[in-house]
């Protein structure tokens, strides 16, 4: 990649950076997107599973095709980095990087677009509403596949802690199924001061949310993979009264089939176990769930050799992530791979999802060129060419 590609791929991902948008929420990001592409020449659609955006790359001599596909919304998190870049959305920051993924698939776009060698087609996918696991099924439902025929289909995701520019890559499993919970503890309101005529819902949250971190050490086999994390707790207004209920939020993640149903109904027998202790109601309500992500063999080799043939650093030794991804869903229609590119090293505060993360601008034109260099290498048919 030259280095005015380069600079201006940093200065939008710095734009997208400054203006991040949530889940459901990304009209202005599509519409940079959608400038951008125009820029390039590249026809697109706009408004595919409400702010979804495909382009189409086009060229005669062969009847393959290949999807890229990149995400685009922020996290709902106030951002602490203090760059000269910084989110000025309050309590709304790219503390992923999908502001880089976006950037890194209209990279390879321009690189393809100015790139005569290949034939065939590029369907350029970007994704809204990633975060909240509804973006990619919002998206086939509104007939992805069906619009945008592929063969198959890859993406990324930058990661922290893996050395930068290294494209990391393992068949089977790569991340997986998430889904998120929300507990109602409903008591009696009462004054602090007479604690024995309520019936408080924050001590029995406070006992619930102890007592849950007993689901994965005492009741998932120790050499399987799972996690129960509460993110979040809200109850009470006021220091002297003892509230009506609390509300808890939190997300389950695990690999194995029918494993999150397991940790469901063990984390219900708990809730029913508390509200039966603390004379208080306890309900759940668990979302269906979202899909591991499970990479195929062949595409996982085919976006190996094209790490390898463009001189890129190469770990097959990654082990899966309990983060999840919603592209799972496109990877249970269309055979495909995502891979992890390091963004550095992860130092304190760093890390995704955390307030001073930001992604590594460094690292644009190996997502952008391996990108570019994975669909050229589909459309020829096959890993091994």
């Amino acid at each position: 990649m030259d280095q005015a590609l380069a600079e201006k791929l940093t200065a939008w991902r710095r734009h997208l950076h400054t203006h991040p948008e949530l889940s459901q929420q990304e009209a202005e990001t599509s519409r940079f997107v959608q400038e951008k592409l125009a820029e390039l020449g590249i026809p697109f659609i706009a408004g595919v599973g409400k702010n979804g955006v495909v382009a189409t790359l086009k060229r005669g001599g062969s009847n393959r095709s290949v999807g890229l596909r990149a995400d685009m919304d922020a996290l709902p998190i106030e951002e602490t980095t203090g760059l000269g870049h910084a989110s000025v959305n309050p309590g709304v920051m790219h503390a992923c990087g999908h502001d880089g993924h976006t950037v890194s698939l209209l990279g390879a776009a321009a690189l393809l677009q100015a790139d005569p060698s290949w034939t065939g087609t590029v369907q350029l996918i970007f994704q809204p509403a990633e975060e909240d696991g509804a973006g990619a099924r919002a998206m086939i439902a509104d007939g992805l596949f069906e619009r945008f025929p592929m063969d198959q289909v890859f993406a990324y995701h930058n990661w922290p802690g893996l050395e930068a520019g290294t494209v990391a890559l393992r068949d089977g499993p790569i991340l997986a199924q998430g889904g998120r919970i929300t507990i109602t503890v409903k008591g009696h309101a009462g004054h602090a001061a007479k604690p024995n005529l309520a019936r408080d819902p924050i001590v029995a949250a406070a006992a619930l949310v102890s007592a849950l971190q007993s689901v994965v050490s005492r009741n998932v086999d120790p050499m399987e993979a799972a996690v129960l994390t509460i993110g979040t707790i809200h109850g009470g207004t006021v220091s002297n009264q003892i509230p009506e209920s609390v509300v808890m939020q939190g997300t389950v993640r695990s690999f194995r089939p029918g494993q999150r149903a397991e940790i469901v109904a063990d984390i219900q027998r708990i809730c029913d176990g508390i509200g039966a202790a603390f004379g208080v109601t306890v309900t759940l309500e668990a979302s269906a769930g979202g899909l591991v992500t499970v990479n195929a063999k062949a595409e996982t080799e085919l976006g190996v050799a094209a790490a390898e043939a463009a001189g890129y650093p190469v770990r097959r030794d990654v082990p899966p992530s309990t983060g999840g991804e919603d592209f799972a869903a496109m990877l249970e229609r269309v055979p495909g791979a995502m891979a992890f590119i390091g963004n550095g090293p992860a130092e304190p505060g760093r890390e995704l999802h955390n307030p001073g993360y930001d992604f590594n601008d460094a690292i644009l034109p190996v997502a952008s060129g391996w990108l570019a260099g994975v669909a050229k290498r589909s459309l020829t048919g096959g890993a091994g060419t």
